[in-house]
């Protein structure tokens, strides 16, 4: 039985770590905690998220010192900051524990990256250098030996998910950068309370033009350029990506079917269309990636949907935590 802590769990993400970890049946949840200064210290995790009464009734402990916690667990999920989890991280990892981090604070290996996305100049690069990211189907291997996992980003794990098995079979024309439009949920903001991302406020609408911090994320771990523009609409989770790709001359519909099952035939957590494309309601509240296409042509539509707080964030998370010690992949998500 392995212990875990959960930094972050009043959070959308964390609640959902929380839900699935309670019924893992080799995990056991030491704690929960959340920052000091959070206002739902003290609570139930259950009094603010009553789904989980009589099922996890544990208090959101305030995290001071790193170390109190650090020697009585053996795997932390950090659901939180950036800048948080970029100053904790380190603190767990020297005392020996795995840690599965939600935030983007190890998730590009380029301290520039961190400068202009995220505001901070990153004050760890020997644990970016040993950070595994963690795209669960792509990075098997890789997530088997780490000791960090970053788990990738909602949005990028739609689109790589996507858009690899046609990169890797070649299949694509590089003189036409693959356009990426992305819808997501509110509760891809978080919990805490803000005028633009409040359900009654939103109108369907893109931002972040070019400079989304996803958008260099998903360059860099696919390994070639796109065009990436996000929106926000007014529903409360899940991410549907229309993903416009021009394919090499001769490039037939069946070779694109070829291409995704050959990449996904033994994966549980993406399932694949033979017909039509993917919907969001096919993925919220599970763990599953769906992914759809279209041929014309040259031209090539595909269609990924996530649930953006699961695939794309928790989920993930967990199933990275059974490649990680060996369990089922699908343990506890199914």
């Amino acid at each position: 039985m392995l212990n875990t802590l959960i930094v972050g769990a009043s959070g959308y993400a964390g609640v959902e770590l929380a839900t699935y970890l309670n019924r893992h049946p080799h995990m056991n949840i030491t704690a929960l905690a959340v920052s000091a200064q959070s206002p739902d210290a003290g609570k139930l995790l259950s009094d603010l998220h009553p789904q989980l009464k009589g099922r996890v009734d544990l208090p959101l402990q305030p995290l001071g010192d790193a170390a109190e916690w650090a020697g009585k667990v053996d795997v932390v999920f950090l659901a939180t900051a950036h800048e948080v989890s970029h100053d904790l991280a380190p603190e767990f990892l020297k005392a020996g524990c795995v840690v599965f981090d939600l935030s983007g604070a190890f998730r590009v290996n380029d301290d520039g990256f961190y400068q202009q996305y995220y505001g901070f100049s990153h004050q760890h690069q020997a644990w970016l250098d040993k950070a595994v990211y963690g795209l669960a189907e792509w990075n098997h291997a890789q997530i088997k030996d780490a000791q960090l996992v970053a788990v990738p980003g909602c949005y990028p794990t739609a689109a790589q998910l996507a858009l690899k098995p046609l990169i890797k079979a070649g299949l694509l024309n590089p003189a036409q950068w693959p356009v990426i439009n992305a819808t997501s949920g509110v509760s891809g903001a978080g919990r805490k309370a803000s005028v633009t991302t409040s359900f009654c406020e939103v109108s369907l609408q893109p931002y972040g033009l070019f400079n989304h911090r996803h958008h260099p994320e998903i360059v860099a771990h696919l390994g070639t350029p796109v065009i990436f523009t996000p929106h926000l609409g007014n529903f409360p989770r899940g991410i549907l990506e229309t993903i416009t790709c021009r394919l090499n001359a001769g490039v037939s519909q069946q070779d694109v079917a070829a291409a995704f099952h050959s990449a996904y035939h033994d994966k549980p957590l993406v399932r694949l269309y033979d017909k039509g494309v993917p919907a969001l309601k096919g993925v919220v509240g599970l763990p599953f990636c769906d992914i759809g296409f279209a041929v014309q042509g040259e031209h090539l539509i595909v269609v990924a949907a996530e649930d953006n707080l699961l695939k794309g964030a928790s989920s993930q998370a967990v199933q990275c935590l059974n490649i990680r010690f060996g369990f089922p992949e699908t343990l506890s998500l199914i």
